[in-house]
């Protein structure tokens, strides 16, 4: 029996969106308000979906506090309360859209996770805007 269980976390993060090998007027032409030079913030919500087989022993499909722990560790500890362009290496060379952040995460989590579970990042930047990786 495959099922999916998810665990749901909160961070907040400032960024700008721009390109340093752009005018600052092509940057205000893409990215508009969000490459304000003194950084915005947003409210993250994270939804990280864990699917795979139920243990019959367990009745487990993976112990929620084990997926807990590794957001914490590698997503909260690295990115709450954090400008993430100046403060988290990860975006050293990656605009820190909502797109690269949820790729960054998914990468940080699925070095972390067995390989026999599928591994799915939901991430909401604002109510409005969610991005999920993989598609």
């Amino acid at each position: 029996m495959r099922i999916s269980v998810i665990r749901k976390a909160h961070f907040n993060a400032a960024h700008r969106l721009f390109r340093a090998d752009w005018s600052m007027e092509q940057n205000n032409a893409v990215f508009g308000l969000c490459n304000n030079p003194n950084f915005h913030g947003h409210n993250y919500n994270l939804e990280v979906k864990i699917t795979g087989e139920v243990d019959p022993e367990t009745g487990y499909v993976i112990d929620l506090k084990i997926v807990k722990d590794l957001i914490d560790e590698e997503v909260l500890e690295r990115f709450d309360h954090r400008n993430l362009n100046l403060d988290v290496t990860d975006f050293a060379n990656l605009i820190p859209t909502a797109e690269h952040v949820a790729y960054v995460i998914y990468n940080r989590l699925r070095v972390k996770i067995d390989a026999k579970y599928d591994l799915h990042i939901k991430l909401f930047e604002t109510e409005r805007n969610i991005v999920e990786y993989p598609a």
